[in-house]
């Protein structure tokens, strides 16, 4: 995901923060702690950093006291303030858990009237020790994600930890995720209730946006973690495939990650350092000038919750070829918006009608960026405070 800063994003009107701040004191909501294993100014944040950074912001202009308890970062202070809301970064990547439990249980970062935890593959286990209301976000299943990332003894105590000991410490708890394909997986395969898991999509910002031009040669645009989950590698071969078909093709993946030497390598093995480019992360403006010049936005993700990089294309104007997964299926509309890929030759097939088809590229591109525009931060940090507001009065009467 690009960095984003202070400055990103329009300010959050005077009326939407009245609605939030009405919804706040009806409920009694007045102090909020939020628990993450990153925060967005780590140097590894991603979508979900981006996502509890936007509902933290948006609620602290609305005039509710937030605190964000995460962990430290090297070359991060201790403790900052941004856009309203307060972050602690104490205890390390793993550290953080008991650590952030324990403050909580003393007290020692204030009172609060609720808690919302963010479960990012390792949870805080808030239902043992936290009282009082309390959300958790749960983007996605985490699944076969544990044996890309880690060893085999730990990716199996991962699974075991996601699959079958969690879910039952969590089942009273108000889970919120990003999609309907995911609320699906996490009601079929983790076993949650189904009604104590409510869909919130996420936003975009208003700045994704159409302007500019085309590139006059075919150019293909992905965004993400240069990590395992991401298969970028499948990507190269597939761009790799179509070449021979389109001669002039580019590419250009954006992110950071520790898997960027394999990717070198692999893109070295097929003689296409002149064309398929590994940027890093770029800011906000540089990505939305990529969005705007790409004819095709493409992933090949394993596991996500939602898919940014998707929506904020399509805001742009750009459609997409994506993996047919959970939360794929709901940033995209199959057939209209892009094309959903069982296969990595499917993707590849996909690519290939898209970039070889003019009018189809137009059509669906006017259709992704009427789509994009229903998705609002707005609208997210609203919807996720009506479910918190909707757990006051239940949890405070256990």
């Amino acid at each position: 995901m690009p960095d984003l800063d202070d400055s990103i994003g329009h300010a959050l009107g005077d009326d939407e923060a009245a609605k939030l701040g009405d919804i706040a004191a009806a409920a009694g909501i007045g102090r909020v702690h939020f628990l993450a294993w990153r925060d967005l100014d780590d140097p590894e944040a991603g979508g979900s950093e981006v996502h509890a950074h936007e509902i933290a912001r948006r609620w602290a202009r609305a005039g509710i006291e937030v605190g964000f308890r995460t962990s430290y970062a090297p070359g991060l202070s201790q403790v900052a303030w941004r856009d309203g809301y307060r972050v602690i970064r104490k205890a390390g990547r793993y550290l953080v858990f008991p650590r952030a439990a324990i403050s909580e249980v003393m007290g020692w970062h204030g009172s609060r009237d609720a808690l919302v935890e963010i479960w990012n593959g390792m949870p805080f286990f808030s239902p043992i020790w936290a009282r009082g209301p309390r959300i958790a976000f749960l983007h996605h299943v985490h699944a076969e994600m544990w044996d890309m990332t880690l060893g085999s003894k730990l990716a199996r105590l991962g699974r075991t930890l996601e699959s079958r000991i969690a879910p039952p410490i969590y089942r009273r708890t108000r889970i919120v995720t990003l999609s309907n394909s995911s609320k699906r997986e996490l009601v079929e395969d983790l076993k949650f209730r189904d009604k104590r898991v409510s869909v919130v999509e996420p936003g975009i910002d208003a700045r994704f946006s159409i302007g500019g031009e085309r590139d006059l040669d075919p150019l293909v645009v992905a965004v993400g973690r240069l990590v395992p989950v991401k298969r970028f590698h499948l990507l190269v071969d597939a761009l790799v495939t179509l070449k021979a078909r389109h001669p002039r093709l580019r590419a250009v993946i954006v992110g950071e990650g520790y898997e960027r030497p394999d990717l070198e390598a692999r893109i070295a093995s097929h003689n296409a350092e002149t064309w398929i480019e590994l940027p890093g992360r770029i800011d906000d403006a540089a990505l939305i000038e990529l969005y705007r010049r790409a004819w095709v936005l493409a992933s090949t993700s394993a596991r996500e919750g939602w898919g940014m990089s998707i929506t904020e294309a399509a805001a742009c104007g750009t459609p997409a070829v994506v993996t047919d997964i959970a939360g794929h299926r709901d940033a995209l509309e199959p057939g209209v918006t892009g094309f959903l890929g069982a296969t990595h030759d499917d993707v590849a097939t996909h690519l290939d009608t898209l970039l070889s088809d003019d009018a189809l590229r137009r059509t669906m591109s006017e259709a992704a960026a009427a789509r994009a525009a229903r998705f609002t931060w707005d609208a997210t940090a609203r919807g996720v405070l009506e479910v918190l507001a909707d757990e006051m009065p239940r949890t405070r009467s256990r």
